[in-house]
């Protein structure tokens, strides 16, 4: 059934007799739809790599112009989809967001065919693969509304948790796609390494063929079955959204508030980005509240038929300071998983790739001699993001049953201790000439921390379901979301910064300081004994 009249999923009879199919036929699709959607929002991060590796004729910081595009793009796109259930219907927007993904995926794999392809037309496509990490707002949004309370935490968080592993997908799945012209003709001719390159097994040497539009064209694979099942199998709940109306009219919505979320998310960056790309005039810390209030006023003003008192209803959310203090808990754990996922492969790449030696002339540390025995990001960097996604349904599960708050405080704790390591282990790298014998210490304290932020993921959805409302609920996750996508743009930010600057550690000093800050933010109104909302 498309469109379906009778909810009530907290009525156990009306669970097992009826919702318990309909939810699980929703969540079985909504999974690798997300985990599509994670993929090409995130692709840049690896696709970047390679274009280095290729001699593309763009400098380093042009080329990270497109992992910040596609990173603030998609956590700007998080804020209208996290209203697009209630004003569009699930069914609806699962199944064209999906579609939508399509259009970066096609034209990356062409633009990649050519060299002379321009920076502004991978600008562009990074800009609408932030249509991907959009997606998750709704998504999460969506599934919360089929599942009873007591299953919030292990249904979200299979949702979202299943969900991530596109990004480990995309890691391990563009290189190994790269190695062939899997699509024939159609997929055009490969292109030669001038630089070592690598995958999950190891070093690709220089001189080898490589396919790399191919990782654009591969998710055309999935995505078109994907929306075809999201269009026949999925559901729209009316008492969800009772203003349905027509399935065209839907679309028209979506279409509508994506395309002012883009617009915003273009005004930003041209704020922020350097010349050539944009005109530098706003620090990140401005230019991101800014888009953010920009893009929910344009949402507000621009709002047309039934969508306006929607909207406004919703807004509601805002009032209450328990959106706040989950939003900068989610902050901690999922911004911090997609950050230090966007983060990870471009700092392998700099601190192991190159021999930091003292110049013999001017007796100052150079960082531009190659290291011989280099550790390959595309060898290593999907690591991290497979232990932090599969982990997560298990931090759902353990906190429906022990509480959220107290495995977010838990995890808490463990990412203070863990960053802080991290940063004093980068610090060594950077200032040796064989940096590699670092490297297992890094990794394995990265691990450490993607594995708690996966374990926090599900505990702050089982702690927003027992919060708020199922009205409320599924746009404060969806708004949640979309505050902690920023996390995508920030990291590699301040990690590429204070690298360039010669002091990595710092940039880990500070991600402890403020996950000590959220510790202490998480006891003080969900823990301690004379809490509002004990939890437990």
């Amino acid at each position: 059934m498309a469109n379906i009249k009778e909810w009530n999923v907290e009525d156990q009879k009306f669970w097992e007799s009826t919702g318990k199919s309909i939810a699980y036929r929703n969540l079985w699709i909504s999974i690798p739809s997300l985990l599509m959607g994670f993929a090409i929002w995130v692709m840049w991060g690896i696709i970047t790599v390679q274009m280095i590796n290729l001699g593309f004729p763009f400098k380093p910081e042009e080329l990270f112009t497109l992992t910040a595009i596609s990173g603030l793009s998609g956590a700007t796109l998080r804020i209208p989809a996290s209203f697009f259930i209630r004003i569009a219907g699930g069914r609806n927007a699962i199944f064209l967001t999906t579609a939508l993904l399509m259009i970066p995926a096609l034209g990356t794999g062409i633009a990649l065919q050519d060299k002379t392809t321009s920076l502004l037309t991978f600008q562009l496509l990074a800009l609408l693969s932030g249509i991907g990490g959009g997606n998750f707002a709704c998504s999460m949004s969506n599934i919360s509304t089929f599942f009873p309370k007591r299953l919030q935490g292990t249904a979200l968080g299979l949702n979202a948790g299943l969900g991530n592993f596109g990004v480990t997908t995309m890691q391990i799945l563009i290189p190994l796609v790269m190695t062939a012209g899997i699509f024939s003709a159609l997929g055009g001719e490969p292109m030669t390494l001038i630089k070592d390159s690598g995958w999950i097994l190891g070093k690709i040497k220089a001189g080898t063929p490589t396919f790399i539009q191919n990782a654009g064209f591969v998710w055309l694979l999935a995505l078109v079955p994907l929306a075809f099942l999201g269009f026949f199998g999925m559901s729209n709940l009316l008492p969800i959204t009772p203003n349905l109306g027509s399935t065209l009219g839907a679309f028209a919505k979506i279409l509508w508030l994506y395309a002012l979320a883009l617009v915003t998310s273009v005004i930003g960056l041209y704020l922020y980005l350097p010349a050539p790309s944009g005109l530098g005039l706003l620090n990140m810390w401005v230019a991101l509240p800014l888009v953010m209030i920009i893009t929910l006023f344009v949402m507000k003003a621009a709002a047309f038929g039934d969508m306006k008192p929607n909207i406004e209803k919703q807004f509601a959310i805002f009032k209450n300071k328990h959106t706040w203090s989950m939003t900068v808990l989610y902050v901690l754990t999922f911004g911090s998983f997609i950050g230090f996922s966007m983060a990870l492969p471009l700092s392998i790449t700099v601190i192991f790739g190159i021999s930091h030696v003292v110049d013999p002339v001017t007796g100052l540390m150079t960082h531009t001699i190659k290291n011989p025995n280099a550790i390959s990001a595309l060898t290593y960097a999907w690591i991290g993001p497979f232990i932090g996604a599969l982990i997560r349904p298990l931090g759902g599960w353990i906190a429906d049953k022990v509480g959220g708050s107290i495995v977010t405080q838990v995890i808490s704790v463990v990412m203070v201790v863990a960053s802080a390591y991290t940063g004093y282990i980068m610090m060594q790298a950077y200032g040796s000439a064989t940096p590699e014998i670092y490297f297992t210490q890094f990794l394995l304290a990265f691990l450490v921390l993607f594995a708690a932020t996966g374990l926090g993921n599900g505990s702050t959805f089982r702690t927003i379901g027992v919060i708020f409302d199922r009205v409320q609920a599924g746009p404060v996750l969806g708004w949640t979301s979309a505050v902690a996508a920023y996390g995508a743009f920030i990291a590699p930010v301040v990690i590429g910064a204070q690298i360039k600057a010669g002091t990595p550690q710092n940039s880990m000093y500070g991600f402890a300081i403020f996950y000590a800050l959220c510790l202490i933010l998480n006891w003080w109104f969900y823990l301690r004994s004379s809490a509002e909302i004990k939890n437990p």
